[in-house]
């Protein structure tokens, strides 16, 4: 949503509701948790401003923040919205730290310095530097000194995005790396994103930090996440800001504690679902329902006969390729499509052991797995 979203609210009433919010009318703090990907329990919430006045019902929070930005009261707004948020730290579960939003600019503002101020020890508060705009280190450095000795640790915010160059990460040194939802959101089927979150989690490990993967809204993503040992995770799958502390969506964790459980020499954690049709239906049907490359022809029974993709739904016919068993190793998958009569190319078929099909694993995939072992 643009800052030029609902225009019927006059820039004047703008100014009456941002006047408002500053004085802590129609604000308030929700709060979406932070999951340890391995474990599958929360160990942490992000605050995140809400803003509740009926004349901009609807309105983004990023509308309102932009429209503060606007006026230069910006610093003042995330004041109220950090004090709110730091009211409820002693209602925290056992064992969970509290993430805040700051700007940097914001962070050195009296109003925020004020909020800091009044809390004696920071311990167990993370401050995410978020980037509107770009910031010098030498003007940042005594404010990050200052909310790092009470206590508090520094996060950097959308990581891979932004402002936020390698020479000012080094520079903060910070104790958390979130990644940007747009390197996140598809992972488990890009393998550059894969590759791009790699190479941030080797750094991360080298500067002593941990890594945060925000945005995640498939369990696709979220198992790829966990198979490449991100250690946390957050998003709209595990569960959506709400104005108390909430826990992991149950099904979720149970899903998630199943792949954790299977062995991960074998073909369980490289499997990617796509959409199947029955021999008798149409290839149309199955791709209007799902974004996939690849659909794959089934029997009553949900036993593989062959792959489809565009050009061999126009030509009628099907894409013959290997099918193995779930518990294959990724070694002797490799062998076998080495061995094959044809170049290699489409998907592997992975079946359970009754022959009926779990989902389908890329060459691509298969060689990143095999290369991952042999490291």
């Amino acid at each position: 949503m643009s800052i030029h979203a609902h225009t019927h609210v006059t820039d004047a009433r703008w100014t009456q509701l941002l006047d408002d919010a500053i004085a802590g009318h129609g604000v308030e703090c929700h709060y979406q948790p932070i999951i340890d990907l391995d474990h599958r329990v929360v160990v942490g919430y992000e605050a995140l401003a809400r803003f509740t006045h009926p004349d901009a019902g609807g309105v983004s929070p990023d509308v309102w923040f932009a429209r503060a930005r606007a006026r230069g009261i910006q610093a003042e707004l995330e004041a109220v919205v950090l004090a709110l948020a730091l009211e409820r730290r002693t209602q925290l579960p056992k064992d969970c730290f509290l993430a805040v939003n700051v700007e940097p600019d914001s962070l050195r503002h009296p109003r925020v310095r004020e909020v800091f101020n009044r809390e004696a020890d920071l311990t167990g508060l993370v401050v995410e530097i978020t980037e509107h705009s770009a910031w010098e280190w030498v003007d940042l450095e005594p404010s990050i000194n200052y909310v790092r000795a009470k206590g508090a640790l520094i996060a950097v915010d959308d990581a891979g995005a932004g402002y936020s160059g390698l020479q000012q990460i080094l520079e903060l040194r910070p104790s958390i790396l979130k990644l940007d939802r747009a390197i996140v959101q598809g992972v488990a089927t890009d393998e550059a994103k894969v590759a791009l979150v790699e190479m941030i989690g080797l750094f991360a490990s080298r500067v002593d930090a941990w890594v945060v993967a925000e945005g995640i809204e498939t369990l696709a993503d979220a198992k790829r996440l966990a198979d490449m040992r991100v250690p946390l995770a957050q998003g709209f799958l595990f569960s959506r800001p709400a104005p108390t502390f909430a826990e992991i969506d149950a099904e979720v964790a149970r899903q998630l504690a199943a792949f954790a459980d299977q062995s991960g020499d074998t073909m369980h954690r490289l499997i990617e679902t796509v959409p199947t049709i029955r021999q008798e239906e149409s290839v149309e049907h199955a791709w209007s329902h799902a974004d996939s490359q690849w659909v794959v022809v089934v029997d009553s029974d949900q036993r593989p006969h062959g792959l489809v993709n565009p050009a061999a739904a126009i030509s009628g016919e099907l894409i013959a390729t290997l099918t193995v068993n779930v518990n294959s190793r990724p070694a002797e998958v490799a062998q076998r499509i080495s061995a094959a009569r044809h170049e290699p190319g489409p998907p592997v078929l992975v079946t359970d052991d009754h022959g009926a099909l779990l989902g389908i694993v890329t060459l691509r995939r298969l060689l990143g797995k095999l290369s991952a072992l042999s490291a």
